[in-house]
């Protein structure tokens, strides 16, 4: 800022530094006190340890005030505040993060103070960094090539060996090389450019010095600090010498080079296939950027708040990942405010570098420019899925001793350079290569700008939903999640525990095909996950409730009880016949579609899914897998009784064949029970296939496909569990097979139990359902809508006119039994029963599938569960 009196700028300087240690001492205030916040009732402890940073920091930047104020009064007034909040900021987050680095960076924080103290009482025109330009060089390169005899890794044994040291205080040289890299590269280019004819012969030796550093830097497998030499390499040349053609030509290296790596390295391969499609393997190779993309969709546009997101799924968060865990709970107002200190570290930057005096200065400015912004957009970048991950650390920010020295010794050397700027004003000539890399820059931040707007508000549902996202189990050890309830309001599944150890309880494990289970590494099913949102308390309560918990605790409100159509008793009953078998049973009111039981076996216990997770995973009988909805079988001869009742005309049935038996195929299919006196009503109860292909016969092809089609056996059945989606064919393509229920058509015990119900309710299909209503803190119970209206497929008549024929005697119900073939010895068994629609009260449905041929047992169990219903 031209013009301005060096008191002036001192105070400008010190009243933005005093504005930085309010936002951070409200910001490690709202630290301290959120144990409070998240654990609400529960017992909880404040946080301290921060505190030592924030004052560490708060004296590091008043000695940095009173030493510029003493030694450069006419330097830029805005650098130092830059830097305080942006490394105050990273500090106190990666305090939150692990107080162990957070103290080690505390300790790192003030070395480089120390340094950038000393450093503002050397000469102010900076000719010693010029003069030893080839000796600064030399031993950064030295150094880092001694990393390759004696570099460890402190973090792990199998990684790269970057740093130098022991006894838990290392330096990584690759660092200070960078800087190192832009000193030659100014010095040389001020000094010899000017008397050059010809650029080619002047870039030789830097072509070569800086060809042997990035072989250097390949062999120590420092691929993203090598885009970095390249990168700088390229910028410093650019506006030391304007030609557009140095930046073509570095991009097509980097592209070729990046190419090369592609196919011949592997940690390059692995980078780019989860850049390109995350999606390939989000718990691999991916698993970085997908947790990464996750904690800023979780931080939405006003975050989660200091210390209440969960940046601690995301690996390396403290280092690689620093700028999504501080948009997960500073939210997208955190993100742009972060970049947009950047972007004025960008304007500061190449002000200096324009009001320099002569060359060397200048290209220093604009160098030291590139790399702080350059390498934040490169790591910001991999965060935000722009770029591919490279490693580099977000500079004062991230965790990282070396980094942080470095990155202020970069901005004292600005400082340096601005005060000289101010003393001896210049105007550089050629700005125009200054203009393009600040637009370059500029136009980086602006897309991370975007990128974080679109994956923190436009993506944010998609991300959050992900059944990888563990924040959401997080969220349910501290929120109490709403309870099931059965139909007479007595509990099914409950949370249990205190605020911050909430865990989830089933009261009846045998409704756990049903419930299914929430688990914070097995993700959700069942109505765990269909219901999630009223659980959560995120549907159901009112937007403004939402809003309010999610912004003062960084959480939903309390979760809603969900009242279930499930009869306990009967789901008992199911159990205590069932829990042997490997079977499937649905029991429905066919007026309202409520599903009065419904059971899968073998099942499992979602109370014991830690322990039993490995076996049931690897169990041949898949236990996980809910036979009712997702099961698929042939229902052979259980279509019977459907097609009975869409035969039926005024003249009546066709002929009764002599045989009931039938030869298809390799298959001999004979009835499920043979019928004391043949006729249509026991032939077609006992499931035998010569009558239901006299049925299939009369109707026709056509006629057949679009009366499936209406019964919904090509559909996928709405429903609140996930149900399976059998394959409509065009056209039923083997008349025989159709007939026969073989062949275009397999379904769900569900599918055939909706279609059923038509026979029991006069000829309309309900729409299935489970949840009946959530409680409002504020409504009490709300009812629930049903996935779908009623649909009535046959007329009246014909439906009374066939339960008439299959009816039990004097006992108000129908029933039939048949058999399907599903291998060469292996077949099921389907169990159809329902109350006869002109019935007093409820009219029920039930289908019931043994995976065995066996109709004696499934009659036994099919008809003990409907009389249990009718006479509770």
């Amino acid at each position: 800022m031209p013009g301005l009196l060096p008191s002036r700028r001192i105070s400008i300087q010190g009243s933005l530094i005093a504005l930085a240690a309010l936002f951070l001492g409200l910001y490690a205030t709202a630290l301290t006190i959120s144990p409070a916040v998240r654990f609400q009732a529960g017992e909880f402890t404040y946080r301290w340890d921060h505190w030592l940073g924030y004052i560490v920091w708060l004296g590091v930047f008043i000695a940095i005030q009173y030493q510029t104020k003493k030694q450069l009064p006419k330097a830029d007034p805005f650098l130092i505040p830059i830097v305080a909040v942006i490394s105050g900021w990273g500090l106190l987050t990666i305090w939150r993060l692990m107080p162990t680095f957070g103290a080690r960076q505390t300790l790192w924080l003030a070395i480089a103070a120390t340094v950038i103290i000393a450093g503002l009482q050397l000469p102010n025109h900076l000719v010693f960094l010029r003069r030893y330009k080839y000796l600064w060089l030399t031993g950064g390169l030295v150094l880092t090539a001694l990393t390759l005899l004696f570099g460890t890794n402190p973090a792990t044994v199998t990684g790269p060996r970057l740093w130098l040291g022991c006894c838990d205080i290392y330096f990584q040289p690759s660092e200070p090389l960078k800087l190192l890299l832009i000193i030659y590269l100014a010095a040389y280019l001020a000094d010899r450019l000017p008397l050059a004819n010809k650029l080619l012969p002047l870039l030789v030796p830097t072509v070569i010095v800086s060809g042997f550093t990035l072989l250097l830097l390949i062999v120590q497998r420092d691929l993203g600090t090598a885009t970095i030499f390249l990168y700088l390499y390229t910028a410093i040349l650019y506006v030391a010498t304007g030609r557009k053609r140095i930046v073509f030509v570095s991009i097509l290296i980097l592209v070729l080079a990046g190419t090369v790596g592609y196919f011949f390295i592997d940690i390059i391969r692995l980078r780019v296939e989860a850049w390109i499609n995350p999606g390939l393997d989000p718990s691999g190779s991916s698993y970085q950027i997908i947790q990464s993309l996750i904690a800023v969709a979780n931080g939405g546009v006003l975050g989660r708040g200091p210390g209440l997101g969960s940046p601690s799924f995301v690996p390396v968060q403290h280092s690689d990942f620093i700028f999504a865990a501080i948009a997960e709970e500073m939210g997208l107002v955190g993100s742009l405010a972060m970049l947009m200190l950047f972007a004025l570290l960008i304007n500061r930057g190449l002000v200096i570098a324009l009001r320099s005096t002569d060359g060397f200065r200048s290209y220093l400015a604009a160098g030291l420019t590139a790399y702080l912004v350059g390498q934040s957009v490169l790591i910001i970048g991999g965060n935000l899925r722009m770029l591919p991950l490279t490693g580099v650390t977000l500079p004062f920010v991230a965790y990282g001793g070396s980094s942080l020295v470095t990155a202020f010794i970069s901005v004292l050397i600005l400082i340096h350079i601005s005060h000289h700027a101010e003393s001896r004003p210049g105007q550089r000539n050629n700005w125009r290569p200054y203009l393009h890399l600040g637009v370059t820059l500029y136009s980086a931040l602006i897309i991370l700008s975007l990128l974080s707007g679109w994956w923190a508000y436009f993506q944010s549902d998609n991300l959050l939903t992900r059944t990888d996202n563990p924040r959401r189990a997080l969220s349910d050890r501290f929120v109490l999640r709403g309870s099931f309830l059965d139909r007479h309001s007595d509990p099914i599944v409950s949370s249990q525990g205190e605020p911050g150890s909430y865990f989830r309880q089933s009261i009846h494990p045998s409704l756990t095909p049903i419930i299914g289970y929430s688990h914070p590494i097995y993700g959700q099913s069942g109505l765990e996950a269909t219901l999630d949102g009223f659980l959560r308390g995120l549907e159901g309560n009112p937007k403004e409730i939402v809003w309010w918990n999610n912004l003062l605790y960084g959480q939903p409100p309390a979760g809603l009880d969900v009242r279930l159509s499930v009869d306990t008793n009967l789901q008992y009953k199911a159990h205590d016949l069932l829990h042997d078998k490997t079977a499937a049973l649905v029991l429905l009111n066919a007026k309202n579609g409520e599903i009065l039981a419904l059971a899968s076996y073998p099942t499992f216990d979602a109370n014991q899914l830690d322990e039993l997770w490995p076996e049931l995973i690897e169990d041949p009988l898949s236990p996980l897998l809910n036979r009712a909805t997702l099961g698929r079988y042939p229902p052979g001869s259980a279509l019977g009784p459907l097609l009975l009742a869409a035969s039926y005309t005024e003249t009546g049935l066709p002929t009764l064949p002599e045989s009931l038996s039938y030869q298809y195929g390799n298959h001999y299919l004979e009835c499920a029970v043979s019928p004391i006196q043949p006729n249509w009503g026991n032939s077609i109860a006992g499931g035998c296939p010569a009558a239901q292909m006299v049925l299939g016969q009369a109707l026709g092809t056509d006629q057949l496909f679009t009366y499936f089609n209406n019964l919904g056996l090509f559909d996928q059945v709405p429903f609140d569990l996930r149900t399976t989606k059998p394959a409509m064919p065009q056209t039923i393509t083997i008349s025989e097979g159709a007939y026969l229920g073989l062949t275009d058509l397999e379904v769900s015990p569900l599918h055939l139990a909706r279609a059923a119900a038509i026979l029991s309710s006069g000829g309309i299909m309900p729409a299935p359902r489970l949840s009946l209503a959530y409680k409002s803190p504020g409504l009490g119970w709300v009812k629930l809508p049903a996935h779908q209206e009623p649909l009535r497929v046959l007329e009246v008549e014909k439906v009374d006119a066939a339960v008439t024929t299959i009816a039990m005697g004097d006992q108000s119900i129908w029933q039939s039994v048949a058999t399907a073939p599903t291998g060469e010895t292996t077949a099921v068994t389907w169990y159809m029963a329902g109350t006869l629609p002109d019935r007093d009260g409820n009219q029920l449905t039930l289908v019931l599938l043994l995976e065995e041929n066996d109709p004696m047992t499934a009659t036994v169990i099919g008809r003990t569960i409907l009389q249990a219903a009718l006479h509770p």
